[in-house]
């Protein structure tokens, strides 16, 4: 099998120009990309890709426009091309997102109800998080998903290591952010609405609502307070199949993410120490202007 040739490495990515389909050697995964003037094998240096116990994924052909393409690649007998900056951050963002499409439909998120926008955000943010080596925990993904009703179990929490959703559970917002649906959202203290983004878990302690998970927002303006407001996981009866059936609509916090009691150890058990949570929310100036997504 002949195969080309001329190996660009950044801290990030490796790129391949190639004439022919390439097997990369066995530490790596195979990964295939065609454009209309050449092939590219790309190896993403992610932790959790790399694991043995995690899956092989096999990429589609991303959509690349013609600007994009130019940048990218010359022509296909190029022996060498020195990529921009922004096009080969254009060539990764395309990879990130296919393979959290990939996922998405592996693990049937959808008949779960987890928004596709909710999942492919939130594995932009973890793919760049984990890069720059800010999960300690790094195989389990937590997203809440705020598209959803109060009532939905909205809470998703995902071996992204097994592709397996250990937890699929309510969880309540901010009682300033709306009732059903929380449409408003801040970073400001005493504003009793829930904060947008990434943060990163930390330690447990007791309080009032027993078992309880610190975590730290990660994007200023946006939940870069939440410690200093006191934004924590804890459990709650308010919460709960039988709290809605008794009083029509499920119970809010003063920011805090809260969830059933009956459930709220194990997740907390689960998730704490260094793992990723996401909340989500289709606000453009947030998902414009993320310095996790965006990162």
């Amino acid at each position: 099998m002949k195969t080309l040739s001329k190996l660009v490495s950044t801290s990030s990515v490796s790129l391949l120009v190639i004439t022919s389909p390439v097997l990369i050697s066995s530490n790596h995964k195979k990964i295939e990309v065609s454009t209309s003037t050449a092939v590219v094998a790309a190896t993403y240096h992610i932790p959790v890709l790399t694991n043995n116990n995690f899956k092989s994924f096999k990429y589609t052909t991303p959509v690349m426009n013609a600007a994009v393409a130019e940048k990218t690649i010359t022509t296909d007998k190029a022996t060498d091309y020195n990529a921009s900056a922004e096009a080969k951050k254009a060539f990764e963002v395309k990879m990130v997102i296919q393979q959290a499409l990939t996922i998405y439909d592996s693990m049937k998120l959808d008949q779960s109800g987890l928004n596709q926008k909710a999942f492919e955000y939130a594995w932009r943010g973890y793919h760049n998080l984990m890069k720059e080596g800010k999960l300690k925990k790094s195989y389990v993904l937590t997203v809440c998903d705020f598209t959803q009703s109060s009532s939905a179990k909205r809470m998703y929490v995902i071996d992204v290591m097994h592709k397996k959703l250990l937890f699929n559970t309510y969880v309540s917002h901010g009682m300033n952010s709306g009732v059903e649906y929380a449409t408003t959202f801040s970073n400001k203290a005493n504003s009793f609405k829930s904060s947008l983004g990434f943060f990163v878990t930390s330690k447990t302690y007791f309080g009032r609502n027993g078992l309880s998970l610190k975590v730290q927002g990660l994007e200023k303006g946006y939940n870069d307070l939440a410690a200093k407001r006191h934004i924590v996981l804890h459990g709650s009866d308010y919460i709960s199949p039988e709290y809605l059936k008794d009083n029509g609509e499920m119970g809010r916090s003063l920011g805090c993410a809260a969830m059933p009691n009956v459930m709220s150890p194990k997740i907390i058990k689960t998730i704490k120490n260094g793992s990723c949570l996401f909340i989500y929310h289709p606000t453009a100036n947030y998902l414009t202007h993320s310095s996790v997504i965006n990162g």
